[in-house]
């Protein structure tokens, strides 16, 4: 008994080191004053102030348009390179596997280097798109990551029954495989788009003069000091990538629970 309750403390001292810092900062994001030093009322105004701050909105649509054609497009990519490297066998599969994954190992700093220097090389200025081109990179290793585990539990049989009724590859594809996968691959999406949204690095070495995301946005402002719509901007993206984290995760629990 003791042992239980000695392992729900370290549960709960473990849980308050973890979000401490998440919790004092959607407080004070609802504090009436200009500094967080000590609680002076509630308030919404710093959200309406957010709401009318023009740069900051700016920056968040520029996250969100990065975030969405990156996704869109690593999904295709990362779909049929999944779908390749499970139903076709070749010379240097697992080093193909591993190539992909890459992006998910290599450290964030080489990552925006190489992609600048890669860019400075082929002498393409640095805008939103370069952004985009750099975020679809490591967005194609995690949902390929996650369609890849849906297709290694795929029931083959189906396929092999339309082929039997005279199905083409591509009408089995579009019409059994792809809705069966679709899951993963939304669940993948969701994860790569909370990713590409609050990437920090990547976006400072490949971002061109005047492309703002919501993270170098901050980024800038916290070198003046910690402002109150700041810590309502982060309370709207730590609300906003728990949920897509929290569907993510049971979209994928519930494509587990419909493969055992």
């Amino acid at each position: 008994m003791l042992y239980k309750n000695l392992l729900k403390l370290w549960l709960i001292i473990i849980f308050i080191f973890l979000y401490l810092p998440i919790i004092v900062l959607i407080i004070f994001s609802f504090d009436d004053s200009r500094f967080a030093s000590s609680w002076s009322g509630f308030t919404l105004n710093w959200y309406i102030k957010l709401v009318n701050d023009t740069d900051l909105m700016l920056a968040l649509a520029n996250s969100l348009k990065i975030a969405f054609i990156s996704v869109a497009i690593a999904a295709i990519m990362g779909t049929i390179a999944a779908y390749a490297l499970t139903r076709f066998k070749f010379k240097g599969k697992s080093l193909s596997i591993g190539l992909i994954m890459l992006p998910i190992v290599v450290p964030e700093i080489a990552m925006g280097i190489s992609s600048l220097v890669l860019f400075n090389t082929l002498d393409l200025p640095l805008s939103i798109n370069t952004v985009i081109v750099s975020h679809i990179v490591f967005c194609v290793s995690y949902i390929t990551l996650v369609v890849l585990a849906r297709l290694e539990d795929f029931d083959t049989k189906l396929e092999e029954a339309a082929y039997d009724l005279g199905a083409t590859p591509i009408a089995v594809f579009f019409k059994i495989t792809l809705p069966l996968i679709s899951p993963g691959i939304l669940a993948g999406s969701l994860l790569a788009f909370i990713l590409s949204l609050d990437d920090f690095i990547i976006t400072q070495f490949t971002a061109g003069v005047g492309v703002s995301t919501i993270p170098l946005k901050i980024y800038s402002l916290v070198k003046f000091g910690v402002c109150p719509e700041i810590n309502a901007m982060s309370t709207i993206l730590i609300l906003v990538t728990t949920s897509i984290a929290y569907l993510a995760n049971r979209i994928i629990q519930k494509q587990n629970n419909l493969v055992s």
